[in-house]
């Protein structure tokens, strides 16, 4: 007893012809369906090119169009001249021209022999499937599908809606319990000589020719009838992406379709040369009496569906960058932004460099240009510190910052006289450490040499700019790890959160700060805002500043780290 091939093909005869004599030479008959849509030339030229081996038949030709009867009717077909011409047969084998042997007939033929009554057939019921993707599940056989998906999908979805509106419902055979699974099989004479010869089949035909996609449910369906042995698997390997549609197998998967010691695979691109010579060649090096186990690939499927709709964390891609919020993370790693911090600390950025090991730049989103730290103009990525060039899209400005830089935590100064289109994108980045002195934008207008009536209405336009983001910063859609003091609190203690914030960035170090950086000169700074509040300008985001003198450390004599003035 053997195994006999029934290969539906419609495209690449070439690889058709070169699949069926490698079977056919190793005493396995082979019955070949071509498409009806095939060229009546090539369909001449397949039969030349097998016309020497005796044990090639051809079948009836039906239209095979996806999703509709011709499919089945093509299986159907081919597997009564198998039955009928070859009654040596035990097993027949349903592929696709897209199919390649794996392993040796000789290893197919010697598994099968050991299960002589078992059917290979994924039969599942409507219930229990969880691979439709975007598809109907019971629906398929309640309903009626007289137009094709493809060529006529208004019709088809429209039909399908007025079903569903008038509550349409088609009576299914007796005795008939739907099931799917995939369309390729491996049966028992006995069973498929038992669907084929079913008193009611031509009734239960009549049915399935209006059920959607009925070469995932006929045989599916009918096995269930008539085996009592049937294994719910496929001895073909065959893998779909997260849309539904089947991936194509290359050159270069060549080890990845060994490990899965399948007997066949499908789909094969027609011009995988290697794959080809490799399993059509005379020495084949697998794992004798190996169990077919397509999950031994399937983590590495997992991760390429994975790979394909959520990418790499922080990198964007076309198929992914329209969409908001579809990035798979917003950024690739985490950063600190420091607001108020340059304001209040002089050399702020050299401290912070030096105490967390980091980089920590300037203002990046300044209006002038882009401050790197060491005053870089380039930075790494060939990032360039125009400011027109950032603000043309500052979201992909940053996003590639912290790509380029990846192992390093990248630290910046953000303040209200920054470019605030980022507000948002960074309140909603887990990955963004934010730490805000609010009000500590006054400072450089303290110092200012300016008109009193100018620096008041930069004043209140900092503050009313500032005050919008921190409410974004305060919102409850805010993913970012936020810390927010008022100018008037962080100046009375500022070693803990200092001490607060360096931890974060360097969590591993344990290092306690000995010595902050050094404070701006606040001597005047109370009266300078009393002094707005004079000319009608209300200061709020300051907190409680006293008007004689800059707040004492109330923890001074406690022997904790000074601030050197």
């Amino acid at each position: 007893m053997t195994v006999g091939f029934v290969i539906l093909y419609h495209t690449a005869l070439h690889r058709a012809a070169q699949v069926a004599r490698y079977w056919a030479e190793r005493d396995c008959p082979v019955v070949i369906h071509a498409d009806r849509r095939v060229k009546k030339a090539d369909y001449d030229g397949l039969i030349r090119a097998l016309e020497d081996l005796r044990n090639v038949r051809f079948s009836d030709r039906f239209v095979c169009e996806w999703g509709t009867w011709g499919i089945v009717a093509a299986a159907q077909a081919a597997s009564s001249v198998m039955l009928a011409e070859f009654p040596g047969v035990r097993h027949v084998y349903l592929a696709s021209g897209s199919c390649l042997p794996l392993r040796p007939v000789e290893e197919l033929r010697a598994y099968l022999d050991s299960r002589p009554k078992t059917d290979f057939i994924e039969s599942v019921t409507t219930e229990d499937v969880g691979w439709t993707v975007g598809g109907l599940n019971l629906e398929r056989f309640t309903l009626r599908f007289p137009f094709s998906w493809r060529r006529q999908r208004r019709a088809f979805d429209a039909y399908v809606a007025l079903q569903r509106k008038v509550g349409f419902r088609r009576r299914m055979p007796p005795g008939i319990v739907p099931h799917l699974g995939s369309q390729w099989w491996c049966l028992t004479r006995q069973t498929l000589s038992a669907i084929l010869e079913n008193p009611d089949r031509a009734e239960i035909d009549r049915y399935f020719r209006k059920v959607w996609i009925p070469d995932e449910s006929y045989f599916q369906t009918m096995v269930r009838q008539f085996s009592a042995n049937v294994e719910s698997r496929s001895l073909t390997l065959s893998k779909f992406d997260f849309s539904g549609k089947p991936h194509i197998f290359y050159d270069d998967h060549l080890q990845l379709l060994r490990r899965s010691d399948c007997f066949v695979a499908r789909k094969i691109w027609p011009d995988a040369d290697k794959l080809y010579q490799t399993f059509l060649g005379p020495k084949l090096d697998t794992a004798a009496q190996a169990e077919p186990n397509p999950g031994k690939i399937d983590r590495l499927f997992s991760k390429a569906v994975e790979r394909r709709t959520k990418g790499r964390a922080g990198l964007y891609m076309q198929s992914r960058y329209p969409r908001e919020n579809f990035e798979n993370g917003r950024t690739a790693a985490p950063y600190s932004v420091f607001e108020g911090f340059s304001e209040l600390f002089e050399n702020f950025e050299i401290w912070l460099g030096k105490i967390a090991n980091t980089r920590a730049h300037g203002h990046l989103f300044a209006p002038d240009r882009a401050h790197f730290a060491g005053g870089e103009t380039v930075f790494t990525g060939a990032m360039s510190d125009s400011a027109a060039i950032r603000d043309y899209n500052p979201k992909s400005f940053l996003t590639n910052l912290i790509w380029n830089t990846r192992g390093e935590r990248q630290c910046f100064q953000f303040g209200p006289g920054d470019t605030q289109d980022l507000s948002w994108f960074m309140a909603g980045d887990p990955n963004a450490q934010i730490s805000v002195i609010s009000g500590a934008w006054a400072i450089p207008l303290f110092h200012s040499n300016r008109n009193f009536s100018d620096i008041r209405r930069e004043a209140a336009r900092l503050q009313k700019i500032e005050s919008e983001h921190i409410g974004i910063l305060r919102s409850p859609w805010t993913k970012a790890r936020v810390r927010i003091w008022t100018l008037s609190e962080f100046v009375e203690n500022p070693m803990e959160p200092l001490q607060a914030v360096i931890d974060e960035i360097a969590p591993r170090s344990g290092r306690r700060l000995t010595e902050a950086p050094r404070l701006a000169d606040l001597k005047g700074f109370g009266q300078f805002l009393q002094n707005l509040r004079n000319q009608g300008m209300q200061p709020v985001l300051m907190g409680d500043f006293p008007a004689d003198e800059v707040p004492a450390n109330p923890n001074a004599r406690r022997g904790r780290p000074y601030l050197v003035k």
